[in-house]
């Protein structure tokens, strides 16, 4: 029976709207290790591949006050505009990778800004991602707000080619023990640095003992008149 209403029509499609992805950082893959005929290590199944990824940049909104700092060093007036590579957000905390030949710029400017105001330098530590090619060595600073309460990470990489980055001591001294046990451990060079020598290893010491490259092992000890041999590289960084 006819009403003489039109029949009903389907809505039409609304396209969902698409939240760009960010792509990860995928900065090594794990391996197993058994059955591998290179090494006598037995801790995980051969055929076990897991990548090791890390977070990449804006994958999580800015937490509370923090839009500020973006803000603030976008508008700093003659910094370089890519000085600051990206800003990433992870479990509320945001980390600035920043180009190497900026770094000391752009701390000044956060400690000095009265928007900003990093006042404290908390250390500078190392990582070592030997597969990640060209950011293989990378130094991490914690720098705190006393003033707005508020901390940030700075992050700058370098090649292992080319292990150098600039100190921060002119900005924060008190990185001056830091980034020589940085440098004694994962041989990052930080260029500038008052007196940039080992602080934990003898000075004669050869290698980096952090960095994934450097052996497990020992050293030759004597006992009792005896060589005890160091063992030998029986497991790897995987």
């Amino acid at each position: 029976m006819t009403t003489g209403e039109p029949p009903d029509r389907p809505e039409p499609e609304v396209p969902a709207t698409v939240e760009p992805t960010v792509a990860p950082d995928v900065v090594h893959t794990r391996r197993g290790m058994f059955g591998d005929g290179r090494t006598g290590d037995t801790s995980g199944y051969g055929r076990i591949r897991r990548p090791v990824v890390m977070p990449g940049p804006g994958s999580e909104p800015l937490p509370p006050g923090f839009d500020g700092v973006a803000l603030a060093l976008s508008a700093a007036r003659g910094l370089d505009p890519a000085a600051v590579e990206a800003v990433v957000v992870y479990r509320g905390e945001v980390t600035l990778r920043v180009a190497r030949e900026h770094s000391v710029e752009v701390a000044r400017r956060l400690r000095d800004d009265p928007e900003l105001r990093f006042e404290l330098c908390l250390g500078t530590s190392g990582v070592h991602y030997p597969d990640d090619a060209g950011a293989e060595l990378r130094a991490v600073t914690h720098l705190l707000s006393i003033t707005h309460g508020r901390r940030i990470r700075l992050e700058v990489s370098c090649p292992d080619a080319d292990p150098h980055v600039p100190s921060l001591f002119s900005v924060y001294p008190t990185v001056d023990w830091h980034e020589r046990e940085t440098y004694d451990f994962f041989g990052i060079v930080f260029d500038g640095h008052p007196s940039l020598t080992r602080i934990e290893m003898p000075d004669d010491w050869s290698g980096h003992p952090q960095r994934k490259d450097y052996p497990l092992g020992g050293i030759g000890v004597e006992f009792r008149g005896a060589d005890v041999a160091p063992p030998d590289d029986r497991r790897a960084y995987s």
